[in-house]
């Protein structure tokens, strides 16, 4: 059984020029619900005036009448972001920073050491009320100063893991990971921190190999995933950056493998294609276009 974490609502939209309204974004989520995914990252709290398709979290968690089942993230980047974040209904935190200074100078105006400083005391106040998860942006390789080293990773772990987060997610910004790459520092992680640690990926598909880093991933003993409705998403920050791993993709990859999701195929294509009608432009996802593989091999039958 696999864990899939929805990020569409928020990594989705967040670099996305088509406005989607809060209307449209408390429908996707409760399509999420629909097709049986329990765990959304549904809004981040930023800036309005640098990422403004996420100026209306509150409102969307005011709004949306959330199934009490459902685990509800909300995204911060800042002391600022977790303070919002704490007053509202979202069951878990999840604090995004990147392991390489380059890249967090872009993305947060600040160095790494600058960052931790900020984060992790809130990471220790926050722990107490509500699970805390570390999103580690560029542990795979920054676009800014390349490759990004194991003993990096490692000590940011480290740090986010002292301080209390009781999961860690290694995010591949900009698609620079490779499957060799995902299993040498899976390995490396559950070495140092034990099979125990509760560790997550979040791949982009910027060079098209998240399904295949996924899939490394789950080789190596993940079974927590990040993805996106329909492929969306992207990083502000992050030149060329393209979306997330598809959701409705890795679940037919895992459901024709014979390893349970969770997830009702058909419900989240049907809202892939929904989400489709809202672009002007064709979306990442294969699957909603081509159909499930399965269903084929019956029609020739």
């Amino acid at each position: 059984m696999i864990h899939i974490v929805e990020v569409g609502a928020r990594d989705g939209l967040q670099n996305e020029k088509t406005d989607i309204s809060t209307e449209q974004k408390i429908q996707m989520l409760e399509g999420f619900v629909e097709a049986g995914l329990t765990k959304l990252e549904a809004v981040s709290f930023v800036h309005p005036k640098l990422v403004p398709a996420m100026a209306d979290a509150e409102d969307i968690l005011i709004h949306w009448k959330r199934p009490t089942t459902i685990e509800v993230a909300g995204l911060a980047l800042n002391r600022r972001g977790v303070d919002r974040a704490m007053q509202t209904s979202i069951t878990h935190l999840h604090l995004s920073m990147a392991v390489s200074d380059a890249f967090n100078l872009k993305n947060a105006k600040r160095s790494v050491q600058d960052g931790l400083a900020d984060l992790l005391p809130s990471v220790r106040e926050a722990q107490s009320i509500k699970p805390v998860s570390a999103i580690l942006a560029t542990s795979f390789g920054c676009p800014f100063s390349g490759s990004v080293s194991e003993l990096e990773v490692m000590r940011m772990v480290d740090a986010f893991l002292q301080a209390g987060a009781s999961k860690i997610v290694l995010g591949d910004t900009t698609g620079m990971a490779h499957p060799s790459l995902v299993k040498e520092r899976v390995s490396a992680l559950f070495t140092e921190f034990g099979k125990d640690l509760e560790l997550g990926l979040h791949f982009h598909n910027t060079r098209g190999l998240a399904l295949a880093n996924t899939l490394a991933g789950y080789e190596s003993g993940v079974r927590h995933f990040d993805a996106s409705i329909a492929g969306l998403g992207g990083c502000p920050y992050a030149p060329l950056a393209v979306g997330n791993v598809c959701t409705e993709d890795m679940v037919h990859m895992f459901e024709e493998m014979g390893i349970k999701t969770g997830v009702e195929l058909d419900s989240l294509i049907g809202l892939a294609q929904t989400i489709q009608e809202w672009f002007p432009k064709p979306l990442a996802g294969m699957v909603m276009k081509a159909g499930k593989a399965n269903e084929l091999t019956k029609q020739s039958e």
